[in-house]
């Protein structure tokens, strides 16, 4: 239970990660670099909330959830609902000349599944911080529910390091077959807490194994990458005989089944991607440098979707899908928003003067007041029903040292028939998405336009100060 209390001086004294108070907190109050009564304090908000959840309350058995069980855990609802977020979190990077999703009718489709994370174990697909499975489907038996005869082959001695593969053998297999899915990627011996990642790359033999497969099948080869962190993959994204990428981070114990469902066309993808995935020189910029904007002037890129300014591999928010999305914004409230209040001040960047307000100095209700509300209109132009999220971002008009590349707003996800239409609704609070941190860290507002961006729809904001 991890609990913030603001007024502490110590409030990591609330969290145990990992173990280091345990190791750590005695030594610290012998050396009187901890008071006793901020151990005090925390324990008490620890027992506060073991009280609130009633853990002294009795027999825990004949308390309210005192019975739950495996059949409790294991529901029908459960057991959707782990299915349904697996088939929502993959996202779809690649799909050249619509390969995808294959053809589901034909009983004659002869299928390999070639990977070493291709027939992985639980662990692998339901990475960190995870209970037992109720249930369990590989990737491999997800894809045998549809080909029969599918044929499996690891492609890797050792599963994800790769450390050697059996190129030559996975070769012979892909020439025999109609079509060829490679599961590549990570796993938690590459991955994981405690565990650092020194490259972006594929480990071990993995590129070799993928380019080898790629060029003897008979058709373009389908490529997924189980992995929570970004991978390198430009090779594959820029060859022509990969026709389909898809990313599936760790999709749990049902991620077989949702894999399969989506490469087969039993659900529409609709995922995006959480993270910029970066080249694999990005390992260059020192980790110990958080800096959050570019510096032009070292070369220094930035970091995160808002203000990184290198090449990307791909960029935070993509994702594809079996259907064509179009939008339009339908409305906005204020085109043009007049800060009258509170102080403007002045600042000078390459010889221009930038009008700006000060966040803290405008106050809530005046924030409150300026609230835009949008609405998008958002139509599915495919064939297929698709659930399928709507990125509402801001960039401003024009760039300054300080400001983002752009910034999320805010998403929602809706469900759409074959050609049914929707409006999407947005609140835009200048105050908190138009505006940026200066030097000093505070939030301020400057003069001039603010972009609102849905995909390639764009509407201006103009601010007055």
């Amino acid at each position: 239970m991890h609990l913030y209390t603001p007024v502490s001086k110590t409030p990591w004294m609330d969290v145990e990660c990992g173990s280091y108070l345990t190791d750590h907190a005695k030594s610290a109050v012998l050396q009187k670099k901890l008071a006793m009564s901020e151990i005090d304090r925390a324990l008490h908000n620890l027992f506060s909330i073991r009280m609130r959840l009633g853990l002294f309350d009795g027999n825990p058995t004949r308390l309210p959830f005192g019975m739950i069980g495996p059949n409790h855990v294991c529901s029908k609802d459960h057991q959707y609902l782990a299915l349904e977020a697996a088939r929502n979190g993959i996202v779809l990077l690649k799909n050249t000349a619509a390969l995808l999703p294959l053809p589901k009718t034909s009983p004659s489709i002869s299928l390999a599944v070639i990977g070493p994370n291709a027939n992985a174990s639980p662990l692998t697909l339901l990475g960190n911080y995870a209970g037992p499975p109720c249930n369990y489907v590989t990737i491999l038996q997800g894809f045998q529910h549809y080909a029969k005869n599918a044929v499996y082959h690891p492609g890797c001695d050792g599963g994800p390091k790769c450390s050697s593969a059996q190129i030559e053998q996975a070769v012979e297999v892909a020439k025999k077959v109609d079509y060829v899915v490679l599961v590549m990627g990570l796993d938690q011996s590459e991955e994981r807490e405690e565990r650092d990642r020194i490259h972006l790359d594929l480990p071990g033999k993995q590129l070799e194994l993928i380019n080898s497969v790629a060029e003897a099948s008979k058709k373009p080869v389908i490529l997924v990458l189980l992995c929570g962190g970004p991978v390198d993959i430009s090779s594959a994204k820029y060859n022509h005989k990969i026709g389909g990428i898809l990313w599936a981070g760790y999709p749990g114990e049902l991620g077989g089944i949702a894999l399969a469902q989506i490469i087969f066309g039993d659900h529409n993808p609709g995922g995006r991607l959480p993270i910029t995935w970066y080249p694999k020189d990005y390992i260059k910029v020192p980790m110990t440098d958080m800096r959050m904007r570019a510096d032009p002037s070292t070369g220094y890129p930035g970091r995160t979707y808002r203000f990184y300014k290198g090449p990307k591999v791909y960029e935070f928010g993509y994702g594809l899908s079996y259907s064509k999305y179009s939008y339009e914004f339908v409305s906005v409230t204020h085109n043009k928003l007049h800060l009258n209040q509170s102080s403007t001040y002045l600042m000078v960047e390459n010889s221009e003067t930038i009008r700006y307000k000060l966040i803290s100095e405008l106050g809530e209700e005046t924030c409150q007041s300026m609230s835009v509300s949008v609405s998008v209109k958002v139509q599915n132009h495919g064939s297929r029903v698709g659930k399928h999220p709507v990125l509402l971002f801001m960039r401003p008009g024009k760039q300054s040292s300080g400001s983002p590349v752009k910034q999320l707003v805010g998403f929602q996800s809706v469900m759409l028939d074959a050609g049914e239409m929707t409006h999407v609704g947005f609140v835009v609070s200048p105050c908190e998405h138009l505006s940026r941190a200066n030097e000093a860290g505070a939030k301020i507002i400057e003069e001039g336009s603010h972009v609102l961006l849905v995909d390639d729809q764009e509407h201006p904001i103009d601010i007055f100060v």
